[in-house]
């Protein structure tokens, strides 16, 4: 009989004392919990201690860079990340386990995600779509070195699993456009690393038509208000990174 494949889940955390317990509790069935803390403030070490034992503090850069720095520390060839404001819902979590009692057949498994905003589910506007490679053989895959919107790269066959993550996006308004703040400020640089330049053509008509895409196009009207809520700060953050952008080539 072969034995299990064993998991390790890797949680990165960020003063999320109101949300943590959450996310930890929707993953203890796994092997092992590593959480991977960015120097937090408040009481997130003291709630994540109730669920693990190993938890590894590195100064924050970018995502890709924190959770590539945690990655080989876990125990087990196999982990899974979950973000801090994500949990595991419980046809997920029977569904991994079945797939781990042995050895998984592929390298990587991508993850549907169930996203709320303002305690709404947002099923338009792009977000009904998303998917997420989170599972994976970590001897086979990584993130990419990028500084906003880094995904795993797996080297050998990936598959998908068919339950979702919750992911419940909004804590507040302070969080969201701080969350937007740094986004756009990261893509900025990124763009201007590769030679890209903002017109006043981008200006104009990339928000505008981001805009045209997420609300009229892809239905985000029929989510209400919630939906209206994140198109507007979608079209703001389009116009932002291009602000930056436009400023920055210009120093």
């Amino acid at each position: 009989m072969t034995a299990a494949t064993k998991l390790t889940v890797i949680v990165p955390t960020f003063n999320v004392e109101e949300i943590l317990d959450a996310c930890l509790a929707s993953v203890t069935w796994a092997d092992e919990i590593l959480v991977v803390d960015s120097l937090s403030t408040d009481r997130t070490l003291e709630i994540a201690r109730k669920y693990t034992a190993r938890i590894i503090q590195r100064e924050y850069i970018n995502s890709a860079s924190q959770k590539n720095w945690a990655i080989p520390q876990a125990t087990h060839r196999w982990v899974m990340v979950l973000d801090s404001d994500e949990q595991v819902t419980p046809a997920l979590r029977e569904e991994i386990r079945a797939l781990l009692r042995t050895e998984p057949a592929h390298s990587g498994y991508v993850l549907r995600r169930v996203n709320h905003f303002l305690g709404r589910r947002i099923r338009f506007g792009g977000w009904g779509r998303d998917r997420v490679l989170r599972l994976w053989d970590r001897t086979k895959g990584r993130y990419q070195e990028k500084e906003v919107h880094a995904e795993v790269e797996v080297n050998g066959s990936v598959s998908a699993l068919k339950h979702p993550l919750t992911h419940d996006t909004f804590r507040s308004w302070d969080s969201y456009m701080g969350k937007i703040d740094r986004y756009t400020s990261w893509s900025a640089d990124e763009y201007l690393k590769k030679n890209r330049r903002a017109t006043v053509l981008d200006l104009v008509f990339r928000p505008a038509g981001r805009f045209v895409k997420r609300y009229i196009i892809q239905l985000g009207f029929l989510d209400g208000v919630p939906g209206l809520m994140i198109t507007g700060m979608d079209t703001w953050a389009v116009f932002l990174k291009y602000a930056r952008l436009w400023e920055r080539s210009r120093r």
